[in-house]
């Protein structure tokens, strides 16, 4: 079974898939290692991870794509990825999808931001006009063929125009043909649940940012008012960047990690990483 194909069966489920995001193939492990059943990619993490810079449209569609065909690769879970804007027009779109499918990707998500976009937390977005991206929805059904991949249109029209014009984008970029419907940031437990009304039959995500717009309500809470996914696009990142930065001054402060709390023994990390596998792979071709 194809990871799209696993992807749409967890779709056609009543529960909601409480998907985490990562921004490489170290934490994507972990992910599948702990049970999840799907991985997603966040384009704010992978900017930050590999450019130290912020989602600003730093990143090219080559290294985007480079960045999460490794991480599809080290897995055997389905794996969304961010894909911005697609990158361009419509072409540009079909050009991306037609990759994110040779890439093994089980779903895109392709937003109506303008190019360069911005993380859908920050300040100042701007969006395309709604016909323009119900455009590019269309040619990334074409593009994606027979695939099954799952097309995830993302408005972030609440932040620039308000939500009915968000609700308005979403019933148009539904139509043209988008499998899910992604309306970012929402900024109540009453906007959360217009969206739900207006969309009783989509497949809907929430996207949960510490310390970003969307409130921070439970996962139940959240498939009570309908909502199908629900995105932990940063957590990760900023979990790591704290343990990280409490190591480094650790050991900056005493000369030494010998007693730093919390570490992975190192033998559980040849584990993950595969080590013994490798080992007896090298072992079995050696003359």
């Amino acid at each position: 079974m194809s990871s799209c194909q696993k992807l749409r069966q967890l779709l056609a489920r009543p529960e909601i898939i409480i998907i985490p995001g990562v921004y490489d193939c170290l934490g994507a492990k972990l992910v599948e290692q702990q049970g999840f059943e799907v991985a997603a990619t966040s384009g704010f993490g992978i900017a930050a991870s590999t450019l130290g810079l912020p989602d600003y449209g730093f990143l090219t569609a080559t290294e985007m794509l480079y960045s999460v065909g490794r991480i599809a690769q080290s897995i055997n879970i389905p794996l969304i990825a961010d894909l911005d804007t697609g990158y361009g027009n419509a072409l540009n779109v079909i050009r991306t999808v037609k990759d994110a499918v040779q890439l093994g990707l089980a779903g895109v998500i392709l937003e109506d931001q303008e190019w360069p976009k911005k993380c859908g937390h920050f300040e100042g977005k701007r969006v395309i006009p709604m016909e323009e991206h119900a455009g590019k929805i269309r040619a990334a059904v074409e593009a994606r063929g027979d695939s099954g991949l799952v097309i995830i249109a993302r408005t972030d029209a609440r932040g620039p125009l308000g939500l009915e014009a968000a609700i308005a984008r979403g019933k148009a970029y539904i139509a043209a043909g988008a499998d899910v419907l992604f309306v970012e940031a929402p900024q109540s437990i009453a906007e959360l649940q217009a969206i739900a009304t207006n969309f009783p039959d989509v497949p809907l995500v929430a996207n949960i940012v510490e310390g970003g717009k969307t409130p921070e309500i439970s996962t139940a809470d959240l498939q009570k008012l309908g909502f199908k996914i629900v995105f932990f696009p940063l957590t990760a990142l900023l979990a790591v960047t704290q343990v990280m930065s409490a190591c480094f001054q650790h050991l900056k402060e005493q000369g030494t990690t010998a007693n730093f709390p919390g570490l992975v023994d190192f033998q559980d990390f040849q584990e993950l990483i595969g080590v013994p596998k490798y080992l007896q792979i090298e072992r079995e071709f050696k003359e």
